[in-house]
């Protein structure tokens, strides 16, 4: 009998040991509640949502929801146990999260393949498969195993600066140069004087998200508007700085640096922020380049454990320096309920292809999954930080702008179709 460990039994826990079990694998499913609680969970229920009680939008207008479609196709427990639980939210997935995290608890506790230990990990044997999907707030103990096998390459807080879709800046707002001749290229937001005082105002008045007690622990890394209140020109004289270009004198300037491979994304650069998703919007958007710009990804500060993925991680989720190890969730450097679930169920696609011997075949960037999955191998080592999914990540597709998503969400869909053939039960 095919046996595996499975640390963790939040939503990528859950999700990766459920799939398991129900392909005959036997699972000794480790979880530290109720003896020892986390900071920021009060639950003795598995599958605890923290947060936000909601998935996100289910409408293929957006990539979350592709990403759910793929799930809900491929057998999801986790997207199953919240249609069951769904509360009306338009076309947003909410749900009751009392009734969710305990309909999943039952579902686990009740699977005869799944045997529940409720003790703390505080060591990795080498030579048994293990998936680790401990989440953002990984106790101590384990972290201290971890590194034994990660190093120093473990990392514990996000700090986030926006990511933007290169396709609707303002090319006319824009001069591209790397500065005091580095050798990188940036897209450089040039500022005026007015320009600067208006986004200068508004950043030092916004909204803040209130951080909990326990991620009050940021050294080294203010929040760009934290900067601001510190002084008009402070900016200025650090990641706004308009010194060092030769094309251009601004007052001031926003630099936006290469995100991926394809040069589809990019970073605002120095411009980590608590603001609230809201207000980043409108503030950003403020910069004339960025006037009419999608953001991917909102900037966070916040605690969160996760590893050096493109560093550490194979694109089939488990370490280079040993197979028998595998991340899901969180910890693995995926940012969201939705992307933690994806992440719980294709580790577990991974692993019964490596408990059968067989070689791993990764799903391809054509799906949400498998993007999901290639950008955590495919990201920058030196400045790796977590992600949502975005349209960003799945291969490019010939087709008109209007239809494109269209286009990209039918041909995810009908590789799903394929890959179910041999994984659905």
């Amino acid at each position: 009998m095919k046996q595996v460990k499975v640390i963790g039994a939040g939503l990528a826990g859950c999700e990766c040991a459920f799939q398991l079990a129900e392909r005959g694998v036997k699972v000794k499913l480790y979880e530290m509640k109720p003896k020892v609680m986390s900071p920021a969970h009060k639950s003795e229920n598995f599958a605890e949502l923290v947060c936000s009680n909601t998935f996100k939008s289910e409408s293929l207008n957006f990539a979350s929801g592709l990403l759910k479609q793929e799930l809900a196709k491929m057998g999801s427990l986790i997207i199953d146990c919240a249609k069951q639980t769904k509360i009306p939210a338009g076309d947003v997935l909410a749900v009751d999260r009392d009734k969710f995290s305990s309909l999943v608890t039952d579902k686990i506790k009740n699977h005869s393949n799944i045997e529940i230990i409720h003790e703390e990990v505080d060591k990795i044997d080498s030579g048994e498969v293990t998936i680790i999907a401990t989440g953002p707030l990984t106790s101590k103990k384990l972290t201290d195993a971890l590194k034994g096998y990660v190093g120093e390459y473990l990392y514990f807080y996000d700090a986030l600066a926006p990511i933007v879709d290169v396709e609707k800046i303002d090319k006319s707002k824009i001069f591209v140069e790397d500065r005091y001749g580095s050798g990188e290229s940036y897209i450089n937001c040039s500022l005026t004087e007015e320009e600067y005082k208006i986004f200068w105002q508004e950043l030092v008045n916004a909204e803040r998200v209130e951080l909990k007690d326990f991620e009050k622990n940021f050294e080294g890394c203010l929040p760009v508007e934290v900067m601001a209140k510190r002084g008009y020109d402070v900016l200025r004289f650090g990641p706004m700085k308009p010194e060092g270009f030769k094309k251009q004198k601004p007052f001031a300037v926003l630099q936006l640096r290469k995100e991926n491979v394809k040069g589809n994304l990019y970073n605002l650069v120095g411009c980590q922020t608590n603001l609230t998703y809201k207000e980043q919007k409108r503030v950003f958007s403020l910069i004339p380049a960025l006037k009419n710009v999608d953001f991917v990804r909102y900037g966070a500060m916040h605690r969160n454990s996760f590893i050096n993925a493109p560093k550490l991680m194979k694109n089939t989720l488990n370490l280079k320096s040993n197979e028998n190890i595998f991340f899901a969730g969180q910890l693995s450097g995926v940012e969201g309920y939705v992307e933690s679930i994806a992440s719980g169920l294709l580790c577990a696609y991974y692993v019964l292809q490596y408990l059968n011997g067989e070689k791993i075949k990764p799903l391809s960037i054509n799906t949400a999954l498998g993007a999901l999955a290639n950008y955590l191998i495919s990201a920058s080592e030196t400045n790796f930080q977590p992600m949502h999914i975005n349209w960003g990540l799945l291969a490019p597709i010939e087709a008109k702008k209007e239809n494109r998503r269209e286009e990209m969400a039918k041909r995810a869909l009908n590789e799903i179709k394929e890959i179910n053939n041999t994984w659905k039960l």
